[in-house]
């Protein structure tokens, strides 16, 4: 149990490590002849890690990622080249931003799942509200630019680690996406608008303080659509007649494996509260 805790925190480090990496290289001045090269390469490198990381984990895994990254991807291109929430330096979504919503997820359920988090629980979500909300309260009243979107997402996320399927996996979305919202701004890989462009009155911080807030709806409805999305196929396949036989473990397996507080592949680590029943 410990071996898969070290490792599921050592993926989530590495995931971090590699996120810091692509935008630094991405942020370095380069001749334009040689921008769509690098773009096609991060685009690749990432992709080629989320694929390698998936293929040990179990199909509701795959399911949850593969959904993170579709949603993520809709919402991207609407709201930075068309609506102009957020724009990237490059002028349109990077090609290794869809990947890397899927590794953003992954790192969070690697965080989640660990046998530290379940063990801490109540002081890492403790943290999690303490630290995010001074943040909020930051971009709220003393932030050079105010920061309505930022609370607004923090809010979400008091919400998410009240009532959501797992508290750990939001503990862990607040820290990978947080850390990759500073270091994307801050290399200016992709800088925030000062106004919201729909309603034109709320105030965005660069980045907003509450971003893992507003991340959390990804990881809620891939949470809530996968096992749906699972069962679908495995009628496709005709084995929903034959008893729900899927790659990896039967369909109510792969429910029971929703919340990550429980087992997911081969851990089994006991929820830190009832288990969500998703039908």
């Amino acid at each position: 149990m410990w071996a898969t805790s070290r490792r599921d925190l050592a993926v989530a480090g590495g995931v971090m490590a590699w996120i810091a990496t692509i935008l630094l290289v991405d942020s370095i001045d380069a001749a334009d002849r040689f921008e769509v090269t690098r773009q096609v390469v991060l685009g690749v490198a990432t992709w080629a890690l989320l694929v390698t990381l998936l293929r040990r984990e179990s199909p509701l895994v795959r399911a949850q990622t593969a959904l993170v990254v579709v949603f993520a991807t809709c919402v991207e291109y609407t709201f930075s080249p068309l609506l102009q929430a957020y724009t990237y330096r490059i002028g349109t979504v990077p090609l290794y931003v869809p990947p890397g919503h899927g590794l953003v997820y992954f790192a969070a359920l690697a965080i989640g799942r660990s046998t530290v988090a379940h063990r801490y629980a109540r002081p890492l979500v403790a943290a999690t509200v303490v630290v995010g909300g001074a943040w909020a309260a930051y971009g709220m009243f003393a932030a050079p630019r105010q920061d309505l979107l930022g609370a607004f997402w923090f809010a979400c996320l008091l919400g998410f680690l009240a009532w959501g399927p797992s508290r750990a996996l939001y503990v862990g979305a607040f820290v990978v996406v947080s850390w990759l919202e500073l270091i994307g701004t801050s290399r200016g890989t992709w800088a925030w608008a000062r106004v919201d462009p729909v309603l034109g009155v709320i105030g965005q911080g660069n980045p907003p303080s509450g971003a893992a807030g507003g991340y959390g709806w990804f990881d809620l409805y891939a949470m809530l659509l996968a096992p749906w999305l699972l069962a679908r196929l495995s009628r496709l396949r005709g084995g929903w007649a034959s008893g729900g036989s899927l790659r990896g473990g039967s369909v109510a397996q792969q429910r029971q494996d929703l919340v990550v507080e429980q087992a997911v592949g081969r851990q089994r680590v006991p929820a830190e509260r009832p288990v969500l029943a998703v039908e």
